[in-house]
């Protein structure tokens, strides 16, 4: 039942040299691409940046221009209308949105293998367990992943997500809101606990990541429109390959990447990103396989998860809706 994401797409990048319009350009003629961060300009998404100054895209015959997203509906949308060539969103919430809206975005590799969604409280708070969660007050963006996802973490931690109050916050101002005590916890990434302790000037935090009870569950997935993997199959691998390279070099030199996405983006702190990637690192890695690897059957069993927990009706997507050559 286990299948490799771009089996199919592999074997049209195969047949494709004879196709006008796929073929890798001539020196000189390199394709211009526009991706999308999955959320802004975090440590989360300096692979990217590192791909660009290892010069990965260059060697793909790439120009690639990197701008920050807004958070997986956003990117897309802004994917889907042709705005954007690639983009980075939650895996989960990308199939909560396609099978709502019907988006015509397709999934190309998998980032992280394990959903990093979470909820962020400080240790001082005393939210141990999701039990403890009843009558908090949660800060998180209307729409935001962790948000689209709550009910799903909620049925599997056997507590009622209508108890749970969400309370609609600007993403910036969500570790402040937390330090200030206006929040009781936050929609966030597991990596983004470092960001979190520097805003809390060094107070500790701890998360209750969704995928420790819903492990089938990926993280980011890279997207891009639906008809381009069989379009313009090279073009789609030769930017995957690059991403992925570019991840891959990113998680094993955590220092290194943090001073590159400080290079590009000044205001970023080289040390809090470092630390966010280091604590990627079990998350990007298949137990077998290559990095970027998605599995049919997780696949599958992400569908029925979301269709039992009532986050869409039953028939409403499927595997070959969501994952390129699935």
């Amino acid at each position: 039942m286990r299948k490799h994401l771009l089996a199919a797409l592999a074997v049209a990048a195969l047949t494709a040299c004879t196709t006008p319009g796929t073929d890798q350009p001539a020196a000189g003629n390199a394709d211009k691409v526009t991706y999308l961060t999955s959320f802004s300009t975090f440590g989360r998404d300096a692979y990217a940046y590192v791909a660009q100054e290892k010069g990965y895209f260059k060697e793909a015959n790439l120009d690639v221009t990197i701008n920050p997203g807004s958070a997986t509906v956003d990117v897309l949308k802004l994917v889907a209308s042709g705005r954007a060539d690639f983009g980075v969103g939650d895996f989960t919430a990308t199939a909560i949105t396609v099978a709502k809206e019907k988006l015509p975005v397709t999934t190309v590799a998998m980032i992280h293998q394990k959903s990093l969604a979470a909820i962020v409280s400080l240790t001082d708070k005393g939210i141990k367990a999701p039990a403890e969660l009843i009558g908090k007050r949660i800060g998180d963006q209307p729409g935001s992943t962790n948000q689209l996802m709550f009910p799903v973490y909620a049925k599997q931690a056997g507590i009622d997500h209508t108890k749970v109050e969400f309370v609609p916050s600007a993403p910036p101002a969500l570790p402040q809101l937390l330090a200030a005590g206006q929040v009781d916890g936050i929609g966030q990434f597991v990596v983004g606990v470092p960001l979190i302790e520097k805003a809390a000037q060094g107070r500790k935090a701890n998360a209750l990541p969704y995928g420790d009870l819903l492990p089938d569950l990926y993280g980011n997935a890279l997207v891009t429109q639906k008809d381009l993997p069989a379009k313009n199959p090279q073009l789609v691998e030769r930017f995957r390959g690059a991403l992925l390279k570019g991840l891959t070099y990113s998680i094993e030199h955590p220092e290194e990447s943090g001073q590159i996405l400080k290079k590009y983006q000044p205001t970023q702190d080289a040390a809090v990103a470092a630390a966010e990637v280091s604590l990627m690192q079990p998350y990007v890695r298949p137990t077998d396989g290559p990095a970027g690897r998605a599995d049919e059957f997780r696949v599958a069993r992400t569908i029925q998860l979301l269709v039992e927990a009532g986050a869409i009706p039953e028939s409403s997507v499927t595997s070959k809706d969501l994952v390129a050559g699935s």
